[in-house]
Order: structure tokens, then sequence, then C-alpha cells
């Protein structure tokens, strides 16, 4: 049987049904509930600290009408960070690992902030197509520069957590092979392999939180231009 490294990014299915909704929804339920109650366990005051201190950071920069995009902002952090680290788990699915779904969360955020901007301070928003003291021969290539670089600022979103996530997991099952092999023939050296597959894992954890904060942080950033 031949060994397709790029087999674990397949939406997975049963009987034919897509499990990828099942995949996307399975993550909310490990989060605890909040209660009434005036001391709670040590999961759900990790998990209200943490979400109370990314939220003043990301929402400290904004002016008050950002501050209504905290709730999404926040939510969307928590979902992509907690599937990028589930995705990590061997023998699960990394919804992340699809452009198609990164695609659909930048998208309609990236447009909203659009939108924001040119509802609320359309001069504004449009001057960001033309920087000030443009000399004059230059101002028709740098709107068309500046609209094209606006335009990709989605694709930019999309296209760096796909691509992250899946060159980390690639690299991670083409270590655990090479690592797999060697253990018969060189244990030395599949010891070794093994230790870096290791580091490769304790960094993979880390880069899964940054992508997700950083996909979050961009937004906020777009936000920020047009509000």
């Amino acid at each position: 049987m031949n060994l397709n490294f790029f087999d674990q990014f397949l939406s997975p299915s049963l009987f034919g049904i897509p499990l990828f909704a099942l995949a996307i929804s399975i993550p909310w339920l490990i989060f605890p509930t909040p209660t009434n109650r005036w001391l709670n366990n040590r999961l759900t005051t990790l998990q209200a600290w943490f979400i109370n201190r990314f939220t003043n950071q990301l929402i400290q920069p904004l002016n008050f009408g950002g501050h209504k995009w905290a709730l999404i902002l926040t939510a969307l952090m928590l979902f992509l960070i907690t599937i990028n680290l589930l995705g990590l788990l061997p023998y699960t699915f990394t919804p992340t690992t699809q452009l198609s779904l990164n695609m659909a969360f930048a998208i309609p955020l990236w447009l909203m902030t659009v939108l924001i901007g040119l509802f609320n301070q359309p001069t504004i928003a449009l001057g960001h197509l033309l920087p000030e003291g443009t000399p004059t021969p230059l101002i028709p290539i740098l709107i068309i520069i500046e609209t094209i670089s606006l335009f990709i600022r989605p694709l930019a979103l999309g296209v760096r957590l796909t691509a992250n996530l899946t060159a980390g997991h690639l690299l991670m099952q083409l270590i655990a092979t090479a690592a797999f092999v060697l253990i018969t023939m060189m244990p030395t050296m599949a010891l070794l392999t093994s230790l870096i597959l290791l580091l490769l894992t304790i960094l993979e954890v880390a880069v899964a939180m940054i992508q997700a904060y950083v996909f979050v942080l961009l937004l906020s950033l777009y936000l920020q231009e047009n509000v």
C-alpha cells in the first residue's frame, strides 16, 4: 500500500456522510460551562482569566465603536486555537487545514470591516487607497496597487493559517515515519529522530496558538482602520 502524506487532510466521512460539520462542532463541548457560584473549578477560572486578558489586549487599541466586536473576535480566537490544538492529537482531523474553512472566516469578517469603514467614514476609508504626498504621475498606479493589496488581505489570512498548519502536520508525519522505519535498522538514529519529533511537536503547539492569535489580531487591525 502506497503511503500518501496528504491523506490526513481529507475530510472524514462515515458511510459516505461527511463528518466535517461534526469535527467543527464537537470541540465546543470541551469548554466548561460558566456557573453563578463565587468559587469555580480551576479550569473555569483559567478559561475566564485567559478570555479576559485576550479580550483586553485585543480591544484596548480600538475606540468605543469597535468594542462591539469583542464577542465575535474572542469566540473566533477560542474556536481556532481549540481546533488547532486538537488537530495535533494522533488520528484526528484538523478542519483549519482546509482553505475553504479559513476563507469562510476571513472573507466575511474582512468584508464587514471594509463596509463599516465605507459606511461610517467613507472619506477616510477611501483615503487609505492613496498615501498622502503621492506625486501626481504615480496616483493611478498607487490606487491600483493599494486596491489589489486591500483585496489580497482575506486571501493572505486564509492561506497563512492553512499553509502553516499543513506544513507542520506534513513535517511531523514525515519525521514520525522516518523514526518508525529506522527503529529496526538504526535504533540510535530512531531515538534521535524521536527526540526531534518531540521538539517539533512542542513547536507546533506554539505555532497552533500563535497562528490563531495572528489571524484574529490582523482582523482587529483591519477593524481599527475602519472604526
